[in-house]
């Protein structure tokens, strides 16, 4: 009886101790999909053109091939599963869009830097090879596309503004005969509501940093994009009301196809 019960207990500890190898650790257990809004397709001359939402004033685009991301913010695992990007575009030096833990934790070896002046000076020296600068009003081709550069900045202008003229760089991006605008972080300017051809628009809206969903709404039915996205709309009071800006745009023009994503998905869980 006595080596029976040995016997038992040696065979339950071995079983315990299998177990306790073959468990899931911590460091072993499948990491659970980043949180992201479903990507949409947008048809271009050239192939289409995917559209992913990752958080904030953060989007990815695949396009030919080609990764493009802008203003990676957020952590790197927000984009786990994507390409490593060819093309990385910066709007400013604020850290919602240049986030430096971001880029360190990202596969960039082999990204071009798109960034304004400011954006270049704050960027660790690793970079800086694979840099090219682009001011307000000037244009890169590059990979098949071009990078055009565009002011953004606050109304009025002051010297104390959050985001003065000339700093920062809003974006329009030419992909086979397709145009698509980024607003960065700007007000309803002169330069945004004298766009032409605009076929996608990203368009911030949160206080006190950009403009309101009124301000946005009426710099959008001035230059009539097909498409708009509202984004980077977390302000000091929650989020924006995209819902709101969508009947505001569409009551007055109902062709501006305006598609509310969302932006901020981890908030809704």
């Amino acid at each position: 009886m006595k080596s029976t019960f040995l016997l038992t207990a040696a065979l339950a500890t071995f079983t315990l101790q299998a177990q306790a190898q073959t468990a899931p650790t911590a460091s072993t257990a499948p990491t659970a999909a980043p949180a992201r809004a479903a990507a949409d397709q947008i048809k271009t001359k050239k192939g289409p053109l995917t559209v992913q939402p990752i958080t904030h004033g953060s989007v990815v685009f695949t396009w030919q091939g080609k990764t493009m991301y802008v203003d990676p913010y957020g952590g790197a695992a927000a984009y786990a599963g994507l390409a490593a990007p060819d093309l990385i575009l910066i709007t400013d030096i604020h850290g919602d869009h240049l986030d430096t833990k971001t880029l360190a934790g990202l596969s960039v070896s082999k990204a071009l830097l798109v960034v304004p002046q400011a954006v270049a000076d704050q960027l660790p020296a690793e970079y800086q090879a694979r840099v090219r600068v682009l001011r307000n009003g000037q244009r890169l081709d590059t990979l098949g596309l071009t990078v055009s550069a565009l002011p953004m900045y606050n109304l009025p202008e002051t010297a104390d503004s959050r985001h003065p003229k000339g700093r920062g760089n809003g974006y329009v991006l030419g992909l086979g005969g397709t145009n698509v605008y980024l607003s960065g972080d700007t007000e309803d300017i002169a330069e945004m509501r004298a766009l032409k051809g605009i076929d996608v628009a990203f368009v911030c809206m949160n206080l006190p940093y950009t403009m309101d969903v009124q301000q946005a709404a009426q710099g959008v039915l001035a230059f009539k994009p097909s498409i708009v996205y509202p984004y980077h709309y977390r302000g000091q009071n929650g989020l924006s009301d995209v819902e709101g800006f969508r009947k505001t745009v569409n009551a007055a023009n109902q062709k501006i196809d305006v598609r509310l994503r969302n932006w901020y998905p981890a908030a809704a869980q």
